[in-house]
């Protein structure tokens, strides 16, 4: 593969709105220089019934700029992060598709040469179906993760946040420290990774029953045991203004209650890939490590703080209390 093949690849890029209209128009703002570098970069906004008018200001934005590369599809209803994305990808694949799909957050800034990186990557190794990109925090600060598919250790681990647990098992936990090479992962940040074309083509997608988080966990789950490979690629710098778009992660001044979709999505993606009985035993788990912790705490006196009412929404929504079906509501706290 020439040096050039990146410049042989096409991407479209994908960007989900929900209210964040400005922060959108920054992201396309980042784009517009990635396509110098690029044979062909489009980018597909797909507004998530926005009831701000973001959609609207996003529209004049690119009539402003004269951004004939940009579509604005508008979607009816909010089915949350997947569906968005599976809109995008759905009008992408009808209207001559590029050979990479690149999935962005709306709170993404892209840094120069992000877009040829990963598509150089991909061009070089056919068998990668995913990779995701180095991503800044808002201060500029390297956040240096990818993750390990959550298990019944991994979720032990998160729970109890216990040093020396987590040193016995730190080939389980979750989140990854990953070094300043390229590194094959189990999974990538969601805020910013590109997807080979025939890898959505064979009917990997997006399960639009998760409303937000866990769905990127999910699709890299199932694109590797379709024998896709995912991997980090850290020359590929991505600004993530973390939870910016859904006010959940980042550094927060006061922490928020998780929203009920969390805990949803976390239960649904056990039951789905693992079945009934490990995802209690994951429950289990995740409730053990935190006991362990908060009682460490109060011994030594140094508890950490948590969301508000962690562990009464973590039970409520766990594998030991029956299923309800979940009324999903638009509104701030929504995606």
């Amino acid at each position: 593969m020439t040096r050039d093949a990146p410049a042989l690849m096409s991407i479209d890029v994908i960007v989900v709105n929900y209210c964040t209209g400005p922060l959108v128009a920054a992201c396309l703002e980042s784009l517009e220089v990635e396509r110098r570098t690029l044979r062909r970069l489009r980018a597909i906004v797909v507004d998530n019934d926005s009831p701000d008018g973001s959609a609207d200001h996003i529209e004049a934005v690119i009539r402003a700029r004269g951004w004939d590369w940009v579509v604005l599809l508008r979607s009816a209803t909010n089915g949350g992060f997947g569906s968005g994305n599976n809109i995008g990808i759905s009008w992408a694949l009808e209207c001559d598709p590029a050979d990479l799909f690149w999935f962005l957050n709306p709170d993404t800034v892209v840094r120069a040469n992000a877009g040829s990186c990963l598509a150089s990557f991909m061009a070089m190794h056919p068998k990668a179906g995913i990779a995701g990109s180095a991503l800044l925090e808002s201060d500029g600060s390297p956040w240096p993760y990818a993750f390990r598919f959550p298990t019944i250790l991994g979720e032990l681990e998160r729970g109890a946040r216990f040093g020396l647990l987590t040193a016995l098992l730190k080939n389980n936990a979750i989140l990854r420290r990953v070094a300043d090479r390229c590194e094959r992962v189990d999974w990538v940040s969601g805020a910013s990774f590109m997807v080979r074309r025939s890898l959505l083509e064979a009917g990997i997608l997006f399960d639009e029953r998760y409303f937000l988080y866990y769905e990127e966990t999910d699709f890299c789950l199932h694109a590797r045991k379709a024998g896709w490979e995912c991997w980090y690629v850290p020359d590929a710098v991505v600004l993530h203004l973390a939870g910016q778009s859904t006010g959940v992660t980042g550094r927060q001044h006061a922490l928020r209650r998780l929203p009920g979709y969390w805990f949803q999505s976390r239960r649904y993606y056990f039951l789905k890939n693992h079945g009934p009985l490990y995802g209690m035993l994951a429950d289990l788990g995740w409730v053990a490590g935190h006991l362990f912790d908060r009682a460490r705490g109060a011994v030594l006196g140094s508890a950490r703080k948590d969301p508000p009412f962690l562990l009464f929404d973590f039970i409520r929504h766990s594998s030991f209390v029956p299923s309800r079906v979940a009324k999903r509501r638009k509104g701030p706290d929504a995606f």
